[in-house]
Parts: C-alpha cells; structure tokens; sequence
C-alpha cells in the first residue's frame, strides 16, 4: 500500500506578508484570488485535513476543499511573540532569538520548540502512512518544514533553512516505514479559472 501526502501552505495573509508571526489573521483578497485559480488542479484526495489556523481553513475553502481540522498539524506555538516580527523580538531580547535559531529544544517564549513540532508532525506522518489512498493537508508552513525534517531524517537545526512559499504543494509518498518527497510545487491554476 503507498500512502501519498500532499502538503500546501497557506495563502498569502498581513502576518505572511510582513513577516510577522501568525496571529490568526485572515488570508488578504491576493491570496484568496490565488487560491480560487488554482481550485481544481490537485488531484482528487480521499481525504482532506488542514491546520487548525484562519488562514489554513480558508486557503482550503478557497481551493474547494472542505478539510477537517487537526489539531497535531497546528503551526508552532511561539507563545508571547505570536504577532510579533523576529525584528521587533530581536530589538527587545536578542540572546533569546540567537538562541531559538540555534537550539531546536529551547522554548522559553512560552510556547513550544521546533524539535516538539517536528516530533508532533513525525507522529502524525506515522498514521499517515498507514492510510490508504491520497491526502491532501493545508498546512502552516512551519508543519512543511517538519514534515521534510522527518521524511529525510535531517537534524532538527535545519529547519529553519527550508523555505516555504505560500500556496506551494509538497507532496510524499510513502511505504513500507519509508517516504519519498517531492518539494514545493506552485499550484497552477486550473483549467476552468476564470481570466481577468
């Protein structure tokens, strides 16, 4: 049996576009639009999950899909610094975000650290796997990145070197305890979206 995987970020939202951490902000009428176009273009799952975030549910919605909420693909909880940029945190304690970027274990905003992300994602990939059948997620970006750290086994310290653009589709597949990734397509834009 081979499970297949696909993860899309989010569309574009204020958080996003000024590099803010996310506050649970909508996605703006760009993203939206975006989406829309690109409603149709993936292939038809058996299932469809997205994080438990405004922007992820609406991304969904916008794409046509109708996704249920898990709680295990919630982005990373970055405690009192949620709506904050990493500039403005940096100004006001800056050991702490030298230390964040540095050490996957650390926590101290409150909330929970990159290794807890990549470990809760990992789990949630062990179930995965043993689905039959397509998958579609519509994810923050920070559970895109655990779920790469996890398929290749990489160190959680690389997690902040991978990129995701928003309204990308990262696609796994997987058998037998293995998963085999494909990284960051952009969704184009279905045949039947409307030009103009």
């Amino acid at each position: 049996m081979t499970s297949r995987v696909t993860l899309v970020s989010p569309a574009t939202s204020p958080s996003l576009r000024q590099a803010r951490f996310y506050d649970g902000d909508s996605i703006d009428e760009v993203g939206a639009t975006r989406a829309r176009e690109a409603a149709g273009s993936l292939r038809a799952p058996a299932r469809v999950v997205a994080s438990p975030s405004a922007r992820c549910r609406q991304t969904a919605a916008a794409l046509g899909l109708d996704g249920v909420e898990t709680p295990e693909l919630a982005g990373l909880d970055v405690g009192h610094w949620r709506g904050r940029t990493l500039e403005e945190v940096a100004a006001t304690d800056p050991a702490a975000v030298g230390r964040w970027l540095a050490d996957p274990g650390w926590a101290a905003h409150g909330g929970e650290s990159v290794r807890d992300v990549c470990e809760r994602v990992g789990r949630w990939l062990g179930t995965a796997q043993d689905t039959d059948g397509r998958t579609v997620a519509v994810v923050e970006p920070e559970v895109v990145r655990a779920a790469v750290v996890q398929v290749l086994g990489l160190p959680p310290t690389s997690f902040w070197r991978l990129d995701v653009a928003p309204l990308t589709a990262t696609e796994l597949s997987g058998r037998a305890g293995r998963w085999n990734l494909r990284l960051g397509q952009p969704l184009p834009r279905s045949a039947t979206a409307s030009v103009g």
